[in-house]
């Protein structure tokens, strides 16, 4: 089976691309045997994040930036991040319909991932489902998320450029600019640029921008468009562009993609490790002994850890990640 997906992928088959992360999104051990192989032929993409709240037209914006891509050449693939269904896990919106006269589009990779409850709005497979895409061969991908609240910057660890878009009448001005999600912005959008107010939130979010934002050499811009009409979307496309050089040019992108494969691997480690925790036996005992006063919980934690990481590790590898459980006798738990 694996040899046969990666011959029909490399052949440029888009069925083995959606055969492959849809085995890597329900966890089947064939899905993580070809993300092993696959990563090693990653690496050349470049990543674009859409986010912002429900409603600003994030899926049609997209879709008229696809569209240009297209025709300037660009192969790209789209992953959209829809809520999960309560019952089946699966994506409730389907951006796909949305997009769909772009599925037929041979140069043109859409896939809709479910959120699975994961509050930054990113699911763990979002990742793997960029690797795969990066892999087969995309000069840019689109990772479009479920609108943006506080919480919501999981997108950080995945794209290079992030596009936060808004929309006129959210209400008070204040709810664009909420910490957090300011911060994350290397370009700005004000959709559905036809109504009244959008010259109001594009000079309120510039003002914001140029008082308070760290620049560090690149002020973001804030730009208008009319999303279902294609009106601003090549100028997004160029202040895409512009960003991308910017940190080519000034070394700031191999430092950014470095960071972001350590946080990766790090999140990934952490997840084993919890697994193995909620799976350690004596899990239940040691609660109990804690809810009686028998035991304390940093005593128990570092039980926990003596039974799941090998005998002679160094004190500081019992760590785990985020400070839930240390064992090292020189953190405080």
């Amino acid at each position: 089976m694996i040899e046969e997906l990666l011959q029909e992928f490399g052949q440029g088959s888009k069925r083995a691309v959606a055969r492959i992360i849809s085995l890597i999104e329900n966890e089947d051990p064939t899905g993580r045997e070809l993300l092993k192989i696959l990563y090693k032929q990653s690496g050349k993409s470049y990543i674009v994040g859409i986010t912002g709240p429900a409603g600003s037209g994030k899926s049609t914006l997209t879709d008229s930036l696809v569209k240009l891509m297209r025709r300037r050449e660009y192969k790209v693939g789209v992953v959209a991040v829809d809520p999960s269904s309560p019952f089946t896990g699966g994506a409730l919106l389907g951006d796909r319909v949305r997009m769909s006269d772009l599925a037929l589009d041979p140069g043109v990779f859409i896939r809709s991932m479910a959120t699975r409850g994961h509050l930054g709005g990113l699911s763990w497979a979002v990742r793997d489902a960029v690797v795969v895409l990066d892999a087969f061969g995309c000069d840019y991908i689109l990772v479009e998320t479920v609108g943006a609240g506080q919480s919501q910057v999981d997108i950080v660890g995945v794209a290079e450029t992030i596009v936060l878009v808004t929309v006129p009448g959210l209400g008070d001005d204040i709810q664009a600019a909420k910490a957090g999600i300011m911060e994350i912005g290397d370009i700005f959008v004000v959709n559905k640029a036809d109504r009244g107010d959008a010259d109001q939130v594009a000079r309120y979010l510039q003002t914001a921008l140029e008082q308070g934002a760290k620049t560090e050499g690149w002020l973001p811009p804030v730009l208008k468009t009319i999303a279902w009409r294609g009106e601003g979307v090549e100028e997004l496309l160029q202040a895409i562009e512009q960003h991308r050089s910017f940190l080519e040019q000034s070394g700031r992108l191999e430092p950014l993609r470095k960071l972001r494969v350590k946080e990766e691997v790090m999140e990934r480690a952490e997840r084993l490790i919890l697994a193995r925790l909620k799976r350690e036996v004596r899990m239940e005992e040691l609660i109990e002994q804690v809810y009686s006063r028998q035991l304390d919980p940093c005593s128990a934690a570092e039980m926990l850890v003596e039974e799941i990481l090998p005998q002679g590790e160094p004190a500081e590898r019992k760590v785990i990640l985020k400070g839930r459980v240390c064992a090292n006798e020189s953190i405080k738990c």
